[in-house]
């Protein structure tokens, strides 16, 4: 039965994970408060990497406070780069595969076109840096290792732009949400099943795909159409709400100022994930969302 190490168990990510991969195999989940669970103390993380000896590291720990990195760089660094690099030295040292999540704020945004795995990086903010320095440091180190970037990423557990608006909804006859920023919402569920399953294949050696791979569904939305989906959705289902999607309008992004410059262009390519399943297997982000949705409401 294969061993798995889970860091960042109590995140989005991390919490889904535990429920992939919970009849796959002997499952470790570590958060900050475990010992070895802390990327703060990379040395410890690295010692228990080395003393349980899994088959595969799942990394979803992250230091993701986009605008509080802009002010808090070391943080940033410290989790995002320093941390991953003794995470992939002690994967390596045990023959471990290692699994990373990263992020499609890699990119500058800049164009309309969505960016293939080989597009070149120009992160436009710390937390952007910090993760690129972090892939940096798995590629220099780790070679049997996937980098799956997402984006716009929700789930069940934790706090994301679902909640934030069904939250608003309850309260706000009107809204203003940023139009011009364009990607694909990514469920938390959806990142933890595909990239288990990926790493389990690759494990059991009937495929690898090793390396940097986007990891989204089909198709892109803006913020605000995100929002007017999710009420429209919402209504559909029966919730009184005060908002109505109508109701819900469009501000440019310089008019929502931020610490944290954020790319208006999050497109990402997933011809490289899909060409890895049967046609048909990866649906439109829309179709994960209202599974989503129906679950925090029913919560």
């Amino acid at each position: 039965m294969p061993k798995f190490l889970i860091l960042g168990k109590n995140g989005q990510v991390g919490w889904e994970l535990q429920r992939s991969l919970a009849l796959k195999g002997e499952v470790l989940g570590l958060g900050r408060e475990d010992e070895g669970g802390d990327l703060y103390r990379p040395e410890e993380v690295a010692s228990k990497i080395i003393a349980y000896h899994p088959d595969i590291v799942f990394n979803a720990a992250a230091y993701t406070a986009v605008d509080k990195a802009e002010s808090e760089q070391d943080k940033a660094f410290a989790v995002n780069s320093t941390a991953v690099r003794e995470i992939a030295q002690a994967c390596q040292q045990i023959g471990a595969i290692l699994v990373h999540y990263s992020t499609d704020y890699v990119f500058d945004g800049s164009g309309n076109s969505p960016r293939d795995e080989k597009a070149p990086t120009k992160p436009l903010n710390v937390y952007g840096q910090s993760k690129l320095a972090g892939e940096d440091e798995i590629l220099r180190y780790c070679p049997q290792s996937f980098i799956f970037r997402a984006s716009w990423v929700y789930g069940v557990h934790g706090k994301n732009f679902i909640k934030t608006i069904l939250r608003l909804a309850q309260t706000k006859e009107t809204l203003k949400v940023v139009s011009d920023q364009i990607g694909a919402p990514t469920s938390a569920e959806f990142i933890a099943d595909i990239s288990a399953e990926l790493a389990l294949r690759a494990l059991n050696e009937k495929n690898k795909l090793f390396g940097i791979c986007n990891l989204v569904p089909n198709g892109t939305t803006s913020w605000c159409d995100f929002a007017k989906w999710i009420v429209s959705q919402t209504q559909s289902l029966g919730i009184d709400q005060a908002l109505k999607p109508q109701n819900i309008h469009p501000i440019p992004s310089t008019e929502y100022p931020t610490p944290a410059v954020r790319p208006l262009n999050s497109r990402l390519d997933n011809n490289k994930l899909r060409s890895q399943f049967n046609e048909g297997c990866i649906h439109d982000w829309s179709v994960y969302a209202k599974r989503i949705l129906i679950e925090v409401i029913g919560h």
